[in-house]
């Protein structure tokens, strides 16, 4: 068997089986109960500084 088969034969197979297990050990580690604190805190990093701009050290040494 050559080469390019054997490694064909192999990606159609286990390789298949394990980067579905790789995919499915994700959606467990995302969906675990804890996580969701975690989730939902970087959900809200776009909006912390909502009511006031955030401070930019570069920009203000610019407008010195």
């Amino acid at each position: 068997m050559e080469t390019y088969s054997l490694l064909r034969e192999f990606a159609d197979s286990w390789m298949l089986l394990f980067l579905f297990c790789v995919f499915a050990a994700v959606v467990v580690w995302v969906f675990r109960p804890g996580a969701s604190k975690t989730y939902s805190d970087t959900a809200d990093i776009p909006f912390r500084h909502d009511d006031a701009p955030a401070h930019d050290v570069a920009a203000q040494e610019v407008l010195k």
